[in-house]
């Protein structure tokens, strides 16, 4: 163990502390960290989060990591670090090969947990993770999943019309999450599109996302889907530190073994249609996700590159004046925004992470079941899974099953 001096500073804060332990510190450790050191800042949060280690296999990188985000002190080990007294949540930020293992043993050890989606690379994984978690919770061990876009305040808003009815009943759910950033043949095999450490491509990267912000803003599961897969290049060269040159340096190359992009239809229990694509290949589209709901009464429609803003159309309205309105989601009634600056001064992604521990604190203190809980992740991989064995057998109709009690909430 690697331990550095504390150097924050501050009035005494009599809340009792909550010791943070993550494992992995790269672009989803980057922003958990972010958050982390954040939340207790703008919200008033029950119990005063400390960041007391992290966790990684590189010394001088996580090192490095540590006095960047601001890290008490570092572990090259994740057992060492789950084992910590000091340990109280363990924040999981690694590639999915390894969740199910860290939070497994996590959860044994009297820890709560945050893990990042998709919850694991398989239903098995997932099916033990959420009895894990269901067992710990007698204890009063929590866990919760990093589906952060659900605290974008905007979807928060849109859930929050959903459930007073403001849409009637559902017909359709339709959603996108679309990126460009393997569209170059010569992009490194890296190990988001290696099976063995990401579980799937573009449809656990991506498509886990839009799954879950549909179930989550229908407040319904998905009974069944029809899909069709793809994986466009299928070799890549290899990474530099795998031995081979940069990328477009004709070395040696590898397969690609995960979808590039995937194609989907889908039924909701209460019978509305819904369809989704993710795609690593839409060219010119960085970080596009877009969900739009339409009901009896009404339609939502949100895209995360305007995220403080949410489309609405009251069908209720006279025909002379309905039509979509813009609603700026940055008002002190809306969720999570009575923390933040003034009407009008808008919010970003790194937001939805603080968000994300807001809610996670104030869970653990009240012992209150996080949401969403690792039943939930369960319920998003079945969905995957159906997926996957559809687009396998022709786009079959595939049946998702309901599996402890995860529809989601």
């Amino acid at each position: 163990m690697d331990r550095q001096d504390d150097t924050s500073h501050g009035t005494e804060d009599d809340r009792p502390p909550l010791g943070v332990g993550m494992v992995g510190y790269a672009f989803m450790g980057a922003a958990h960290a972010q958050a982390w050191r954040t939340a207790g800042r703008v919200f008033d949060l029950p119990l005063r989060p400390v960041m007391t280690a992290v966790a990684g296999r590189d010394p001088a990188g996580v090192r490095a990591a540590a006095r960047r985000q601001g890290w008490r002190s570092v572990e090259t080990d994740w057992r060492a670090l789950v084992a910590r007294p000091d340990v109280d949540v363990v924040d999981i930020c690694t590639p999915g090969e390894s969740h199910a293992e860290i939070a497994l043993a996590a959860l044994a050890a009297g820890k709560h947990v945050l893990c990042e989606k998709p919850l694991a690379n398989s239903v098995a994984e997932a099916r033990a993770m959420a009895g894990a978690a269901a067992s710990a919770a007698v204890r009063g061990v929590r866990s919760m999943v990093g589906f952060n876009y659900r605290r974008t305040p905007a979807l928060a808003l849109a859930r929050r019309m959903v459930a007073e009815g403001r849409l009637g009943a559902l017909r359709h759910v339709r959603a996108q999450y679309l990126q460009d950033w393997i569209v170059d043949p010569e992009f490194p095999l890296v190990w988001r599109l290696r099976r063995e450490q990401a579980g799937s491509g573009a449809l656990g990267d991506l498509g886990a996302h839009i799954v879950d912000l549909a179930q989550y803003l229908a407040g319904e599961r998905l009974t069944g889907v029809s899909a069709v897969t793809e994986t466009f290049v299928r070799e890549r060269p290899l990474p530099a530190a795998a031995g081979a040159p940069a990328a477009g340096g004709g070395g040696a190359r590898g397969p690609v073994t995960v979808d590039d992009a995937a194609l989907f239809t889908g039924r909701f229990a209460g019978g509305a249609l819904a369809s989704f694509e993710a795609t690593r290949f839409a060219n010119g589209r960085k970080n596009a996700l877009r969900i739009e709901l339409n009901g009896e009464r009404g339609s939502l429609a949100f895209d995360l590159e305007r995220l403080n803003e949410l489309h609405f159309h009251d069908g209720c309205e006279p025909a002379a004046t309905a039509g979509f309105r813009r609603i700026l989601v940055t008002e002190p009634e809306h969720p999570y925004l009575e923390a933040w600056w003034p009407a009008g001064h808008v919010l970003g992604y790194e937001h939805t992470f603080v968000h994300q521990i807001r809610d996670l604190v104030h869970a653990i203190a009240a012992g209150d079941e996080p949401s969403p809980s690792f039943a939930d992740g369960l319920q998003v991989q079945l969905v995957l899974a159906a997926v996957e064995e559809s687009a396998a057998r022709g786009s079959t109709w595939t049946p998702v099953p309901a599996q402890l009690g995860a529809a989601a909430r």
